[in-house]
């Protein structure tokens, strides 16, 4: 606004990254499609909107990226595939439309681990690659919206898209030490996006702050007719947001399923409890039931579905696959009909636990990933990564809010001994983003400092 710098010269720098960062030793991965005339093109219109006092929103001008997920002209659908995406996309997803109507610059589209289904982000496929974590190179982004954590930890752009069915926008933020919000189910609309899992799935933006965070949620947050689930949502606000503290609040925390961490993640999260409550919040002891029927219960609904709407890809386009896809959906292959009502019945009892416990409590604390990022080894960059009790453990805190559609954030809080981020989930009951947004805000005075991550751009230089 104040004329001091364009969204073209903010463009030109964010090509001359992007060329630079997969040259670098080893590449970054994070945006695994781009195109320099089309980044030119909507910063050039952007400039002149601000020139002409008429600019679209508060993300005009602003860089972003989407997950390869979602459609977004003129890139290929690959959805972290070899054989997705063979003609350039002719139509956006809603949210990429979106986007482009507030203004914004779409700098490409983001990696992702194959199909979304593991939690790493490894991808080594010929088109991917896996992508490295700003922080240290040598450990994983998480994901699979690997590439969005990635692509906003390394300065590349301060908000991406991603989606979280099993903790798919949680646990690469929480890894890469920014935040991530996942909305209420339907909340965001999915259209345009490969439907994986239709019930588990929730869109959400990656963010370097709780306040861009916050914007974009605001901007994609609303009914879309091209997408069923999202229709009779509650407006959303962003209420009581900037409240100067948290009195009033009752903070919900199940201390057994809180602790279930690494100990360098605990006396962390623990801190930021007491930070809370020294904000005015009170801290409620709350018991969360059948949470191992509940994990259980999501694997089966996430890979079932999955498993069923893949079951062309797996027939057709099993030998092109990376080896741990084709392993989980062998693994989604065993469940029966059964399995899958059982699982429905348990989502109806855990969605009734949670609407009687959020009568007494705003919302639920828990630490967002219980360890920090994975190391990278040379074999994973060749074949991939298989870890199923990795996957299982980095999900733990995730699979609640998937399974019930509540929404959650997540928030860095620190940093291990390593230099590792550690982050702090707070999640709340449906439609109630706004509180989440605004205990957001008091975890990020916690944190007393950010550190640089090694790998990082400084795109307004």
């Amino acid at each position: 606004r104040s004329g001091k710098l364009t969204p073209s010269q903010v463009a030109k720098n964010i090509i001359a990254v992007l060329e630079d960062c997969d040259k670098s030793t080893p590449p970054l991965r994070a945006i695994v499609q781009w195109d320099q005339e089309q980044i030119r093109q909507m910063a050039e219109a952007s400039t002149a909107r601000y020139r002409n006092k008429c600019t679209l929103s508060y993300l005009d001008g602003i860089p972003v990226c989407l997950k390869e997920e979602f459609k977004v002209v003129p890139y290929r659908h690959r959805v972290g595939t070899v054989y997705l995406g063979t003609e350039p996309e002719t139509e956006d997803a809603t949210v990429a439309k979106k986007l482009r109507e507030a203004g914004a610059i779409i700098i490409g589209v983001s990696n992702m681990h194959e199909l979304g289904t593991g939690t790493t982000g490894c991808n080594p496929n010929r088109y991917h690659k896996t992508p490295r974590n700003p922080y240290k190179p040598n450990h994983f982004t998480g994901g699979s919206s690997s590439g969005s954590a990635a692509a906003v930890a390394a300065g590349l752009c301060p908000v991406a898209i991603g989606t979280d069915g099993g903790g798919s926008v949680r646990i690469p933020a929480s890894f890469c030490g920014v935040v991530g919000l996942k909305g209420t189910f339907g909340r965001i609309s999915a259209h345009g996006s490969l439907p994986l899992s239709y019930s588990t799935v929730s869109v959400g933006p990656i963010c370097a702050s709780v306040a861009d965070a916050a914007i974009a949620y605001s901007i994609l947050a609303e009914p879309d007719p091209l997408y069923p689930y999202g229709l009779k949502q509650p407006k959303a606000t962003l209420s009581a947001m900037c409240a100067p503290d948290l009195k009033g609040l009752k903070l919900g925390v199940d201390w057994t399923f809180f602790k279930a961490c690494d100990t360098e993640v605990l006396s962390i999260c623990e801190k930021a409890v007491e930070h809370l409550q020294s904000l005015g919040a009170s801290v409620v002891e709350v018991s969360l039931p059948e949470l191992e029927e509940i994990r259980v219960a999501h694997v089966i609904c996430i890979l079932s579905e999955m498993r069923d709407f893949l079951k062309p890809d797996f027939n057709k386009n099993f030998q092109e696959m990376n080896f741990d896809t084709r392993a989980n959906l062998a693994l989604a292959s065993q469940f029966t009909a059964l399995d899958y009502i059982t699982a429905n019945r348990q989502r109806t009892r855990s969605m009734r636990f949670l609407q009687e416990i959020f009568t007494t409590v705003n919302c639920i604390l828990t630490p967002g990933v219980p360890c920090t990022a994975p190391r990278i080894y040379e074999s994973d960059l060749l074949t991939g990564s298989s870890d199923s009790s990795f996957t299982v453990r980095s999900m733990r805190f995730m699979q609640l809010a998937n399974f019930t559609g509540i929404p959650g954030i997540v928030v860095p809080i620190g940093y291990s001994t390593a230099g590792l981020p550690i982050s702090f989930q707070v999640m709340a009951k449906w439609w109630d983003e706004a509180v989440l947004l605004r205990i957001g805000l008091k975890l990020e005075q916690f944190r007393h400092q950010t550190k640089k991550p090694s790998i990082y751009y400084d795109i307004l230089a």
